[in-house]
């Protein structure tokens, strides 16, 4: 259960940091001044996961071996509780970014003009995506060797589907957490957490929700691993 916190992580990274970076300057250069797709800003997810996975290997593994005496380093449910730990500190830098853009839009008068681009650099969205990318290096690794190893040998197939199952589901929570927000924050005409304009929505209230949550998943799921007996690998 404290892993399907990390699922409902994982939608934002492909929608509302999307419509994060839809509204921010997303020049790269001053030569080049044709915007980048927001929507091109996922590409650093893999790149960090392509970069952090051969340190993880050569770098953490034998500094947490030599500390642990593991031949993994760590055990499996501490890499997934270290993912979990991360994605929520990227909710929070998410959450403080969107902060800053929309005291931005305010300083330059642009609450009330959607379709503006608020005079702040791209670059600024980029460590929340780092960040969730380190994050599935050990959260997704880490639950796919765990109902790989844990399970019974005969029951493995299932151990995977739940495992591919996660982000799905979580993207399903993702949307009815959206949809009751939405409702709620909407009534007596107020403007919802999520208006379709941005500057006037709060996303950050949201982001701080989801950190507030994977919070609770990281306290519960450290708490519950420290009694886990793991099984023999046949």
């Amino acid at each position: 259960m404290s892993c399907l916190v990390f699922g409902i992580v994982y939608a934002q990274s492909t929608t509302f940091f999307t419509k994060q970076g839809s509204t921010v300057d997303r020049t790269i250069s001053s030569t080049l001044l044709v915007p980048v797709p927001a929507a091109t800003l996922q590409c650093f997810i893999s790149l960090s996961i392509l970069v952090f996975i051969p340190i993880y290997d050569r770098l953490f593994v034998p500094i947490a071996r030599s500390i642990t005496h593991k031949q993994a380093g760590i055990t499996t449910l501490q890499r997934i509780c270290i993912g979990i730990f991360l994605s929520t500190l990227s909710m929070v830098v998410a959450a403080l970014v969107e902060m800053k853009r929309l005291k931005t839009a305010r300083d330059y008068g642009l609450v009330d003009s959607p379709k503006a681009t608020v005079p702040m650099s791209v670059c600024w969205l980029i460590p929340q995506y780092v960040l969730y990318g380190v994050a599935d290096v050990f959260t997704m690794v880490g639950l796919q060797e765990f109902f790989y190893g844990q399970v019974p040998v005969e029951l493995r197939s299932l151990g995977l589907s739940l495992y591919l199952s996660i982000i799905g589901i979580g993207n399903f929570l993702s949307s009815i957490m959206v949809s009751i927000i939405e409702t709620t924050t909407s009534q007596s005409g107020q403007v919802s957490w999520f208006s379709n304009n941005l500057n006037q929505a709060h996303l950050d209230y949201f982001y701080w929700l989801l950190a507030c949550l994977s919070s609770v998943a990281f306290i519960s799921l450290v708490y519950f691993a420290k009694s886990y007996v793991y099984n023999s690998p046949k």
